[in-house]
């Protein structure tokens, strides 16, 4: 995004956009009202959408973005991307980066081993008799709760289901959860405190995990000399004959505070961040994951990152998008910690269904 200011500013000498940085913990639960009234460009995630559309946090896209420009992007999105900023009739953030749960491996690691990357759930779990550590999962809580939801989805039962007032049924729920804890018994007891990046670092500086299942992809460990290792990714693993169905949709949208002064600008900056020709290259080139599908496959961008993006995009396309009603977020935090007290130990599968189900009773629409 810096680099993207930089570039803009030299066709506009008359505008300077200036970014911050937030932690990945902060993109998952900073409370927009304080984001909208410090910023003029926000980048979040699209379970915020809910909350934005009943407050007003954000502009509506739709209202200055030519529709054929929308339409564009919307035909050029990876997977749901796009249409996950979209609520309630408005678009009220474009798609500027593209992720989900995604599998990563360390090909010499596995070589070493005498293994191919796994393509089945069963697999996983052969891969992981090999030692403790070898297969690691990131889990801390909100990845923990990501993670459920993927299994719940890749199994053939998404949670969340219209009419239902369960997050999941028992059944589908409890599989998942008791699978959640099968992946926790495969890696360090500190997996319970990682997120991704701190699995990533871990498998791109030392020899000690040499494969993840779910964890929301970097393209940057698969870029030569980021880290000592290449990361190499791949599509999550297949429950049954499913294929890689029901990754956790995770990624980026940049939107535009309704207490803007400069909108034409901001919509003109945004637009163009999220086109094809500045996703692709730009974009890619200062360290982005884009969010259009014309970089995803392109093949300078893929071969400057081992095919990151076109091994996993087939993840991506039929990825599981969460709910978006207001107060999805801060029922997202709730479940989260419920999901790591199990994890940890402090309640059994149906209990913590139990507890889940109240929870969700509380938030939902």
């Amino acid at each position: 995004m810096l680099a993207t200011a930089a570039r803009f500013a030299e066709t506009h000498p008359d505008v300077r956009i200036e970014w911050e940085a937030r932690s990945l913990q902060g993109f998952a639960d900073d409370p927009m009202r304080r984001l909208v009234d410090e910023y003029d460009l926000v980048v979040l995630d699209h379970p915020f959408m809910g909350t934005v559309a009943k407050e007003g946090y954000l502009v509506p896209l739709d209202k200055y973005v030519a529709p054929e420009v929308l339409t564009t992007l919307g035909r050029e999105s990876v997977g749901a991307s796009h249409q996950s900023y979209f609520y309630e009739g408005h678009q009220y953030a474009l798609a500027i980066d593209a992720a989900s749960q995604v599998a990563g491996y360390r090909p010499d690691l596995l070589k070493a081993a005498g293994v191919a990357a796994p393509k089945t759930w069963d697999d996983v779990f052969q891969l992981a008799k090999i030692r403790p550590g070898f297969v690691t999962t990131p889990l801390l809580a909100v990845d923990s709760m990501c993670s459920l939801l993927s299994l719940c989805a890749n199994a053939g039962e998404p949670a969340f289901r219209a009419g239902s007032s369960k997050m999941v049924s028992d059944g589908a729920g409890e599989a998942a959860l008791r699978r959640l804890s099968e992946l926790k018994d495969c890696g360090p007891r500190e997996a319970l405190e990682w997120n991704p990046i701190a699995v990533w670092e871990k498998m791109s500086t030392t020899d000690e995990i040499a494969y993840s299942p779910l964890a929301f992809g970097y393209s940057n460990y698969a870029r030569a000399g980021y880290r000592n290792s290449i990361i190499h990714y791949a599509n999550i693993p297949a429950q049954g004959s499913r294929g890689p169905v029901g990754a956790l949709l995770g990624g980026a949208g940049l939107g535009i505070s309704s207490r803007c002064r400069e909108i034409s600008v901001a919509v003109e900056y945004a637009t163009w961040v999220a086109s094809a020709e500045c996703q692709r290259t730009i974009y890619f080139q200062s360290g982005g994951q884009p969010g259009n599908r014309t970089a995803w496959t392109d093949p300078a961008v893929n071969g400057a990152s081992n095919d990151f993006f076109s091994a996993t995009l087939p993840t991506l396309e039929q990825a599981y998008v969460r709910p978006r009603f207001p107060g999805f977020v801060e029922f997202q935090t709730e479940a989260s910690l419920l999901i790591h007290d199990f994890l940890r130990g402090k309640h059994n599968p149906i209990e913590t269904l139990q507890l889940l189900n109240a929870c969700y009773g509380k938030w939902k629409p």
